[in-house]
């Protein structure tokens, strides 16, 4: 088999257009520098919008003032001891909250372009396939039964990674035909799954004794932030940024998945094993996200249509801009999530849903744009 071999400039049709090598090096020299320089702004805009969010709350901070306990943290530097409390409102709970905030909004985004050139819908995210829906039954299982003790404060998470493993394994056992693993069939399986798992997780908190942890389950469902700590944030960086560099790479494959099977196949591509280790990636990449943040709707369904307008279907050039779109979104909902109704707090979920359903009307009756297409 040929290697396909990944970069930015993968299946570019500008390359295939191009008639001579000159010609074909200048437009890959300035694609390459537009996406470069995209990605420089939007990590700054990143930047910029976590250090606005640290700051904002209820005790308002302004951004030097933010920047400035940040490097104090960060450096070792002194903080005097009327400074305390503020220092203890950035670094202990803003600041590991915005950056998760910020590392699922970079993973799902990054996971909803891989599924949906996997599965090749462009409606797929991680719901479809049942990942998230399987996470939630883990966690509310956990939460209801007190199992997992054990682990302390820890176990809903452990319990929501396990549920999302065991939905992956279970999806993929039952819609794999002889070592085969058409797209359709696993987007049909996967909302049968998913629909199954609602179900398990509803009957869990109609049967659950303590009206407490039902309520704190079904606002755990809809996402939050709120048990944010920095002892969470190494596992979950870890996975979503090994995630993001792997899903990369894999960006020329995903061109090829996205050209359907028999194109594939005629390529000298193996589309079968590529799904598989694909659907185990996204899998544990999702299953590390729900466990931290619960199931947030709508960011992996509506990101990288959005990038798609922008930087075209490319899937290299997708993955890298992406995530960071991802990001910054998550870190104004988050924010507009905790100070809309100060001193409560509003379910992510809601949030996504009232941004990502007009997004998505106004993509679909766009003229011009095929969802997923290019």
């Amino acid at each position: 088999m040929t290697p396909l071999g990944t970069g930015a400039d993968a299946l570019d049709p500008a390359e295939a257009s191009a008639s001579r090598p000159a010609g074909s090096a200048r437009v890959r020299l300035a694609s390459r520098g537009a996406l470069l320089l995209s990605c420089a702004v939007l990590t700054a805009v990143l930047l910029v919008s976590v250090t606005v969010a640290i700051g904002l709350g209820p005790a308002v901070v302004t951004p030097g003032e933010t920047a400035r306990h940040l490097w104090a943290a960060i450096s070792g530097g002194r903080i005097g001891p009327d400074e305390a409390t503020t220092y203890q409102i950035i670094w202990q709970i803003r600041t590991p909250r915005v950056l998760l905030a910020a590392l699922v909004g970079a993973g799902l985004s990054a996971v909803g372009v891989a599924i949906q050139a996997m599965v090749r819908n462009a409606l797929a995210d991680p719901f479809v396939l049942g990942v998230s829906s399987g996470a939630s039954v883990g966690a509310v299982a956990v939460t209801v039964t007190g199992g997992l003790a054990v682990l302390g404060i820890h176990a809903v998470s452990a319990g929501a990674f396990v549920g999302a493993l065991v939905a992956s394994l279970m999806v993929y056992a039952a819609s794999s035909s002889r070592g085969a693993l058409s797209p359709l069939r696993l987007v049909l399986t996967g909302v049968a799954m998913s629909l199954g798992f609602q179900a398990v997780m509803s009957l869990i908190i109609y049967f659950a004794p303590d009206a407490e942890a039902t309520s704190m389950v079904l606002y755990w469902t809809m996402g939050s932030f709120g048990a944010a700590t920095w002892g969470a944030l190494p596992v979950v960086s870890a996975m979503v940024l090994a995630g993001l560099a792997v899903l990369y790479r894999y960006g020329r494959t995903l061109d090829v998945l996205s050209l359907g099977d028999e194109t594939a196949a005629s390529l000298g591509f193996d589309p079968d094993r590529h799904r598989r280790v694909l659907l185990v990636l996204v899998s544990l990449v999702t299953g590390v996200m729900v466990a931290v943040s619960g199931a947030i709707a709508f960011v992996g369904l509506v990101m990288p249509h959005v990038v798609r307008m922008v930087v075209g279907a490319t899937h290299a050039r997708v993955l890298a801009v992406a995530p960071l779109v991802g990001a910054i979104f998550m870190v104004w909902v988050d924010l507009a999530a905790r100070t809309l109704v100060a001193p409560r707090e509003l379910p992510l979920g809601v949030i996504t849903a009232l941004v990502g359903v007009p997004v998505f009307i106004v993509l679909m009756r766009r003229r011009g744009y095929a969802f997923g297409g290019r």
